[in-house]
């Protein structure tokens, strides 16, 4: 409508300015001429012209606009409807889903409320069947009770009575059969894992000590390192933190130290003085202090070659340290990196029979000893010790958990733990792989058939196979064979409870009946 506005002026204003133009001309008729009013006319009619054109451009451009004003109306038109349709075909589905689903609910309700009914009426014919049933049982034992002439509770407490006897026979002789049938299996596949797991690994097996003794090649040094009034021995036992017991024994010095660091250390630093023959107090510390860097060095480096000679994924290189500090401790004889290494392969041997992750199981039985490293430093035991250095570095769940149960302190949350449990019992109990003194050994073994005398019915005892076996022989008159059966439990589990051993004991109670007759 602007546009029509804006047209209508101009037409009025060139229509105006003509007028006055003629006015004028019409005013002032003496200064016209012919030629003037001939151009008056010339420029009318260009003004007329130019008029037309321009209502006729306005006009073509109005009704330019007002059709492209009606092409998009119709194209919005357009794709509203087009847009209502698709709403409109979605409502009508998810009518036609609402319906359906209606329908199936109506269906299931109907189904429900049948099955409902079906019910009520069983429960209605079970409780009438029930009150007949209660009323029979009543008038049956009101009739037992006249025949018999004794009360329900009677005998009841009488049938009871002789169930269980009867029963504790047939309980013991079930016991026996299932422990056979699951020691037999068991056995079976735990002979096989071990032995497999055996014929794969040998290592060799140190003696324990908690001394380290220096050969001297005379006795004279004996003197210098005593030194004027002392001073090389004071020096040496402050510097190395050790014991020196220097005594009549020939060119010989004894080191003694519970730290097996600083008793490797200390060894040594006195080698290094021996064959230097310089031994004062400055010389001392600066040998010790680089005989201190040089087992640092080495414990490192065996750290990671045990984790290399595993094929372990990287271990962190502080935890390796401790490791390798393993290779200097020993536990009844036997070498704790040894050890550590042994489990390692026997525990991923056997985790590759079952189809475990060998890496893991590898790591968990290298790393299971590791407080060891440090027990003789902190206060705790090398478990909790081992465990806390094993979060400090961030190791597996898994591998903590190992750390934890291997003593039985926590129980296994895997079988990876397990695994490293019997690897470790494997190693240390193995013939050869600890040492153990002889008066711990014959008490051990005393102890051992003192528990089995202990029980009533036991004829003889005798402890077998280096105390790895118990045999008992039970008088037949007094002890059953299901109550041998009973007996071995109950001795089991009092071993288990008051006594400290390595490895297993195995308890077999021996009943024998003998029927001699002599012919005369």
């Amino acid at each position: 409508m602007q546009t029509w506005v804006w047209v209508i002026l101009i037409v009025v204003a060139l229509i105006v300015g003509i007028i006055g133009t003629i006015a004028i001309f019409k005013l002032i008729p003496g200064l016209k001429n012919k030629a003037a009013d001939k151009e008056a006319k010339q420029i009318l009619r260009d003004a007329q012209i130019k008029s037309e054109r321009i209502v006729k451009n306005s006009e073509i451009d109005a009704k330019q606009a007002a059709f492209e004003a009606k092409q998009n109306a119709q194209n919005e038109i357009r794709q509203m409807k087009s847009e209502i349709l698709t709403e409109q075909n979605k409502l009508d589905l998810r009518e036609q889903t609402i319906d359906q689903r209606d329908n199936a609910l109506l269906a299931k309700e109907t189904s429900l409320d049948q099955k409902n009914e079906a019910l009520n009426q069983r429960m209605a014919a079970c409780d009438k069947k029930s009150g007949e049933l209660d009323e029979k049982i009543n008038s049956i034992l009101s009739e037992l009770e006249k025949v018999s002439g004794m009360s329900v509770k009677e005998a009841h407490d009488e049938i009871m009575s002789r169930v269980e006897s009867k029963m504790s026979s047939e309980i013991a002789a079930y016991i026996k059969n299932a422990e056979d049938d699951a020691r037999d299996n068991a056995e079976a596949k735990a002979r096989d894992l071990l032995s497999l797991a055996c014929d794969k690994y040998a290592q060799e097996v140190t003696t324990e000590r908690t001394v380290a003794v220096i050969p001297l090649p005379s006795d004279e040094l004996k003197g210098r390192i005593i030194g004027r009034e002392g001073r090389n021995i004071r020096v040496l036992e402050s510097t190395l933190g050790v014991d020196l017991v220097i005594d009549d024994t020939p060119e010989v010095i004894t080191v003694s130290c519970f730290d097996p660091i600083r008793r490797e250390v200390a060894r040594r630093t006195l080698d290094t003085l021996v064959k230097d023959g310089r031994i004062q107090p400055g010389r001392i510390e600066e040998i010790a202090a680089k005989m201190k860097q040089q087992v640092t060095v080495e414990t490192q480096k065996a750290g990671e070659d045990a984790a290399f000679k595993l094929g372990l994924p990287k271990i962190n290189r502080e935890l390796l340290g401790y490791l390798g500090r393993l290779k200097y401790r020993t536990s009844y004889g036997q070498n704790a990196l040894d050890h550590s290494m042994e489990v390692a392969y026997l525990t991923g041997i056997m985790a590759a029979e079952l189809g475990l992750d060998q890496n893991l199981a590898r790591r968990a039985g290298l790393l299971h000893d590791i407080g060891k490293a440090i027990d003789f430093e902190q206060e705790g035991s090398h478990v909790q010790l081992g465990a806390e250095l094993a979060r400090k570095y961030n190791e597996p769940d898994v591998v903590i958990n190992s750390i934890e149960s291997h003593h039985g302190d926590v129980e296994a949350t895997s079988v990876i733990a397990h695994l490293v449990a019997a690897a470790d019992t494997l190693s240390a109990a193995r013939p050869g792989a600890r040492s153990e003194t002889m008066e711990t050994y014959v008490k051990r073994i005393g102890q051992l058939e003192e528990i089995a005398k202990g029980f009533d019915g036991v004829q003889q005892a005798y402890a077998m196979q280096a105390g790895r076996e118990v045999r008992v022989m039970v008088i037949p008159e007094k002890v059953s064979d299901a109550e041998a059966v009973k007996m071995a439990q109950e001795m089991r589990e009092k071993i288990e409870s008051t006594m400290t051993y390595p490895g297993q004991i195995k308890v077999s109670v021996i009943r024998e009946y003998r029927a001699v007759e002599t012919a005369k």
